[in-house]
């Protein structure tokens, strides 16, 4: 809003780069621009301020539908005045040259014009649809064509330029909007489950060749262990086997060792036996040749050689009388 000053018998008005003032004196314009700044007497001037600004309308649009459905549109209309002095002639932008205010409420009569336009031509395009095509359709091409409706209304003459519409939204009530929800959330569910069974199936299919690899190793750890113990008992068979082989080669040795020890000793004594019979021959073939005194006295000797040892001996007479006797008919033959 513009700013004014007052002093005696005068005032000085400062207006803002986004408001269009006009100033009027019998009835003519004597200034008239954006952003001005003058003096003037408030007896004589009427001042009149139009903003230039853009500007946003929500509106909320109850429309009902092909199908005799209702539904609510948030519809928001950018708009401007583009020709602020025709604007100031049609609506009343008077300002207050006390205090800068505006006398009357031109922006609320603008509003209500657009938003009831906005509504109908709402209406009009939703008419046409159905309940589930008014709430599923791209709300872009329904607000073009809504403003584009709004930019070609006759109504519109008081210098004003509607930029463009934008619609957010088109919901018909919570009942009607849950069912029509219900499908796409089944359908949204059933997916789901879907992709919930699916990959149960897959981690069961993972869990079943998880058992199967895990089984496919245990048979393999079983059957190598079985290899194992076989080769296992292979071995100690073949360790026995060369162990059984070593010691019979072994026996077989010593045995052999024993038989020719056998044989050396058998040799040994068959020679010692045949040197004993050939000095025993020998012996016998000297005593042949030899006299019987001869033979007795080596018979003695051999015999006292045989004899325990005698301490002492004794002789009586009786026994040395018999021996001189003896020997003394011996002598005589």
């Amino acid at each position: 809003m513009a700013t004014i000053t007052a002093y005696p018998f005068l005032r000085h008005l400062r207006a803002g780069t986004t408001g269009h003032v006009l100033q009027l004196r019998d009835g003519r314009v004597v200034r008239s621009g954006t952003g001005l700044a003058f003096w003037f007497r408030p007896l004589t001037a009427v001042l009149s301020e139009v903003p230039v600004d853009d500007r946003e309308l929500p509106v909320v649009a109850h429309a009902r539908t092909a199908d005799l459905q209702q539904v609510t549109a948030q519809v928001t209309v950018s708009y401007r005045f583009t020709q602020p002095e025709l604007a100031a002639e049609r609506l009343d932008f008077g300002i207050d040259p006390r205090t800068g205010q505006w006398t009357a409420s031109p922006l609320e009569q603008v509003g209500q014009l657009l938003g009831e336009l906005a509504t109908g031509h709402v209406m009009d395009a939703v008419a046409g649809l159905t309940l589930r095509e008014a709430v599923s359709v791209a709300t872009g091409p329904l607000g073009e064509r809504v403003g584009a409706a709004l930019g070609a209304d006759a109504r519109l003459t008081a210098g004003l330029a509607v930029l463009g519409v934008r619609i957010r939204s088109v919901r018909a009530d919570a009942d009607l909007e849950k069912a029509l929800q219900t499908p796409a959330r089944e359908a949204a569910q059933t997916e789901a489950d879907r992709s919930t069974y699916e990959r149960r199936a897959k981690a069961v299919e993972r869990e079943r060749a998880i058992a199967e690899n895990e089984l496919a190793n245990r048979i393999e750890l079983a059957t190598r262990e079985k290899q194992l113990v076989t080769q296992e008992g292979a071995n100690a068979r073949a360790r026995a086997e060369e162990a059984a082989a070593a010691a019979l080669i072994d026996e077989r040795s010593k045995a052999e060792r024993r038989r020719l020890v056998t044989d050396a000793s058998v040799e040994a004594t068959r020679a010692v036996g045949q040197a004993e019979a050939d000095a025993e021959t020998a012996r016998l073939a000297a005593a042949a040749t030899v006299s019987t005194e001869v033979l007795q006295v080596l018979a003695l000797r051999e015999l006292a050689a045989h004899l325990p040892a005698i301490g002492s001996l004794t002789l009586t007479p009786d026994v040395l009388t018999g021996a001189l006797a003896a020997l003394g008919v011996r002598k005589e033959a």
